[in-house]
């Protein structure tokens, strides 16, 4: 049970990681924020959006735990459905342009309250979040008939763990170049993860075709 637990915390953090890396518009933020006023802003900032990442992963895993007797029956289609949504997701963010996400920061110098609370929210706008968590879930096989409470638990807090390790990190790694970041450092960053995701999706659509017709 230990090596259960083990994988699953490992799978929880990489869901965290795959989630919060996309720059998108709290991407762009967080690194405003961090430029502009330091790396704990721009932490901050990260940390609302990892609680609100652990929402809608919370809200999605209550969801497919209705149907999971589904899921494992199906557990092979669904891989491959999941790996056709992380490869729609992987181009969209290789095609992404960042430039048009950013807005100039303003002048108010806000709280970390402030500065958690705006982001938390900023995040919580886009449910369509609640698909990537499920093609996610699938991909990674999250849930299994010998999954313990305890274990979902812990793969839970590991999705918040990932989330808020990479924005520890991001914002840690900015802060350290923050005179040489520009546009095309995320431009670049937005390109490897999007390559990463589609060849994530195109391994999990071989490996469900392989199951399933096995």
């Amino acid at each position: 049970m230990v090596d259960l637990m083990l994988y699953t915390v490992i799978r929880g953090l990489a869901v965290g990681v795959l989630v919060s890396a996309p720059m998108g518009p709290i991407g762009i933020l967080c690194i405003q924020r961090t430029l502009n006023k330091g790396r704990w802003p721009g932490f901050v900032t990260g940390a609302g959006a990892a609680f609100s990442d652990l929402f809608y992963a919370l809200l999605t895993g209550l969801g497919m735990s209705i149907v999971i007797d589904f899921i494992e029956t199906n557990q092979s289609l669904l891989q491959i459905l999941g790996s056709f949504v992380l490869l729609g997701f992987g181009i969209f963010l290789f095609r992404q342009n960042p430039a048009k996400s950013i807005r100039k920061a303003g002048n108010t110098k806000n709280t970390f309250t402030q500065d958690f609370v705006t982001a938390f929210f900023l995040t919580l706008s886009n449910p369509l979040i609640i698909f990537l968590f499920i093609g996610l879930f699938a991909r990674f096989n999250f849930f299994t008939p010998d999954t313990r409470l305890v274990d979902y638990v812990a793969g839970y807090a590991s999705v918040f763990g990932g989330a808020i390790g990479w924005w520890f990190t991001i914002t840690y790694l900015i802060n350290k170049v923050r005179t040489r970041f520009n546009l095309r450092s995320i431009w670049l960053i937005n390109r490897t993860i999007g390559i990463v995701i589609m060849v994530m999706s195109i391994v999990g659509f071989i490996l469900g075709l392989n199951s399933y017709f096995n």
